[in-house]
């Protein structure tokens, strides 16, 4: 299930025009989100970032980790729609089928006149049991710029073996940037039922791990929704609904990290970086099955 939403592209023609419409795009943004990124914001780690809801507002320090994205950065630069592909949740009538409208509403805020295509997707299982090869099949499928994957959770809880997951998530991603495609990833929900546990907070440290070796943009929803709840007199019942999912507030202000992790790391993206070698593969094209 896709949500689209439609803006007259930016003009395109030749090298001058791109940087001219990558200029025009960027505006706006630069002038949003013109700060250091997270691992620069130690002057002042409790400042909230700009940019988001009241309910919603994180500090940098504990909402995400920036890094470079050259394939979205191309896309805009050429007048492309930007083809997002959001894995994770579940994509079943309920409060998590509305997450891909609040994504999308975050990211026409954070990147005005951008042409976004969500293509949402839920992923059953665990990664470190073959979700992982299921998600290639979407990636095949979609041929997106940006997959925005949820992760960790349904493995934690499932008390997967941490190195077994962390190897098969850095597989995943590695295989997934091999094809010039961006990854952001979104760590586990954070409960108090599961503060202490060893096995879950091993899971939330193994997606951190695999985002820094794989150079990708983080969003520490575990770090965000533990500094949400520790605010509210409620805990994080007021963001967090059963079976560890989230409510509508929980998922607009996760669209919303989600959006302002993109855009901050959009401004610092310079030129598209090579992906780490990875395995062999194939063009994304025609009825091809992703590899195993």
């Amino acid at each position: 299930m896709s949500t689209a939403r439609r803006h007259a592209p930016p003009c395109g023609g030749g090298v001058r025009m791109r940087a001219r419409a990558w200029l025009v795009l960027a505006a706006p943004l630069l002038a949003v989100l013109a700060q250091p990124a997270a691992a620069e914001q130690a002057a002042d780690p409790g400042a909230s970032e700009p940019g988001l809801s009241q309910e919603c507002r994180v500090p940098g320090a504990q909402l995400y980790t920036a890094a470079k994205l050259g394939a979205v950065r191309a896309a805009l630069a050429e007048g492309r729609p930007l083809k997002i592909l959001a894995i994770g949740g579940s994509a079943a009538p309920g409060a998590s089928a509305s997450y891909p409208a609040k994504l999308e509403a975050a990211l026409e805020h954070a990147l005005p006149k951008v042409d976004v295509v969500i293509d949402h997707r839920g992923l059953p299982g665990e990664v470190a049991s073959g979700a992982a090869e299921r998600l290639r099949t979407m990636v095949v499928e979609a041929e997106p710029e940006l997959v925005v994957w949820q992760v960790g959770t349904h493995d934690a809880i499932a008390r997967v073996d941490a190195e077994a997951f962390e190897s098969a998530l850095s597989e995943a991603v590695a295989w997934i940037r091999s094809h010039g495609i961006d990854v952001v990833l979104v760590d586990p929900i954070y409960t108090a039922s599961m503060a202490a546990d060893v096995d879950y907070n091993r899971i939330v440290d193994a997606v951190r791990t695999v985002a820094i070796q794989q150079q990708v943009p983080l969003v520490r929803r575990y770090e965000a929704l533990h500094y949400l709840s520790s605010r509210s007199d409620r805990g994080e019942g007021h963001m967090l609904g059963r079976q560890f999912r989230l409510n509508d507030l929980g998922l607009r202000c996760m669209a919303e990290h989600v959006a302002l992790t993109i855009a901050t790391s959009l401004t610092r993206t310079e030129t598209p970086e090579e992906p780490k070698a990875g395995p062999a593969t194939q063009p994304l094209t025609g009825p091809q099955r992703a590899p195993g």
